[in-house]
């Protein structure tokens, strides 16, 4: 009789039955990049050739880009002029007038302005300059026997003080050469003359270049970027191109309405050289919210060697036209314009001028706001889709 089998335990039943699960290797962690030595230590003169043949070319590079200022400077102010002019040329194209013509005519018009300006100003600019700083002594004397400056000086008691400041502004406005320094170079005498012409017919020429290249400038810059990001960002050029002409063509309808403004009234007044204080107006208030502020300081300061009501009532005026300006002509010429911080205007602005002039200072506004146009436009729109962290910036 054969022997019966033992039954099998549960656990064993369990155990043979259900297959061995196989435990997951965790992946072994990615191999650190490796090092790329470019110089041994232990070689020290093949350190020191390499370290001081790179310092070397950092030099001949920034001594390049030195030597290169006012050639980037004209190339600046040459693509700007041109942003400027494209939306009257976008808009003879709209009424049916082919783009060649349509920049022949802009250019043109642009041309016999600009050549018309420089043919009137400079000169005059320059012998009121002279003019001026050959007059400061006599300006001065009668200033300090003005009086308002006897009240003030009794009032406060500072004589000593008021003497020593007026003897200072009187020695700095009395040599022409500080005071063309204010444009920046841009009005000079004797060889600066034929470096200021020939720096306008080379923005000139610039100028119409860039007007007539600037569709195939934007389309080939948009080549450089992948096929699939190239419809975005061809629209996004021509936003922002269209937006920094409209700014650079707003804020000179209004620093053309400043210096008008500021030479009625400043010849109304019987305030001498009036046409030179309306240039600086054209010229500085192109920044805006510094150019306007240090215009009024500078004419009232001229002002005062008229008489102390001549600068009260230019005081009064310019505030007014300000807030006008201000509150009225500024939304109704600047909405399409992009619109710049405060601060970011004030630190272009005083980076420009620090490194260029009064040219780089009105060049570097326009920049500043393609800058924040590219920041705002692709930076946050980036940054705000960005709603997880990464997989390996979690900690666990």
């Amino acid at each position: 009789m054969p022997k019966a089998t033992p039954a099998a335990a549960p656990d064993d039943v369990g155990a043979t039955a259900a297959p061995a699960r196989k435990r997951r290797t965790p992946p072994p962690p990615p191999r650190p990049a490796p090092l790329r030595v470019f110089t041994e230590l232990g070689h020290p003169f093949r350190w020191g050739f390499a370290a001081a043949a790179g310092a070397l070319i950092a030099i001949a590079l920034g001594a390049a880009i030195t030597s290169l200022s006012t050639v980037l400077i004209w190339f600046g102010i040459a693509l700007f002029i041109a942003l400027a002019l494209d939306p009257l040329v976008s808009w003879l194209e709209a009424h049916r007038l082919r783009r060649g013509l349509a920049i022949t005519v802009v250019f043109a018009g642009f041309a016999v302005v600009f050549a018309g300006l420089i043919a009137l100003v400079v000169p005059v600019a320059v012998v009121q300059i002279t003019q001026f700083a050959s007059s400061v002594p006599g300006y001065v004397a009668e200033l300090q026997k003005s009086d308002w400056f006897t009240a003030i000086v009794s009032a406060t008691g500072q004589g000593t003080w008021y003497q020593t400041l007026l003897t200072q502004v009187q020695e700095w406005l009395s040599n022409p050469a500080n005071l063309l320094a204010l444009g920046g170079g841009a009005l000079s005498i004797g060889s600066g003359v034929i470096d200021f012409a020939s720096g306008s017919f080379v923005v000139l020429v610039l100028t119409l270049y860039f007007l007539a290249t600037l569709k195939t400038i934007k389309t080939a810059l948009v080549r450089l970027a992948p096929a699939y990001s190239r419809p975005r960002l061809a629209d996004f050029a021509d936003r922002m191109a269209a937006a920094v002409g409209n700014y650079v063509s707003g804020m000179a309808i209004l620093a053309t309405c400043n210096a008008i403004f500021s030479f009625i009234v400043l010849s109304l007044l019987g305030v001498p050289f009036a046409a030179l204080l309306a240039v600086a107006a054209l010229l500085l208030t192109m920044i805006p919210m510094i150019g306007s502020p240090v215009f009024w300081l500078v004419a009232t300061l001229v002002s005062l060697f008229t008489s102390g009501w001549a600068a009260l009532i230019w005081t009064v005026a310019y505030n007014v036209y300000i807030q006008i300006e201000a509150y009225v002509m500024t939304p109704r010429i600047m909405t399409k314009a992009v619109s710049i911080p405060g601060l970011l205007v004030v630190m272009g602005a005083v980076v420009g001028g620090a490194l260029f002039g009064l040219v780089g200072a009105l060049v570097a506004v326009p920049v500043t706001a393609s800058l924040l146009m590219l920041v705002e436009e692709v930076f946050l729109p980036r940054q705000d889709a960005r709603t997880e962290a990464p997989e390996d910036s979690l900690g666990g």
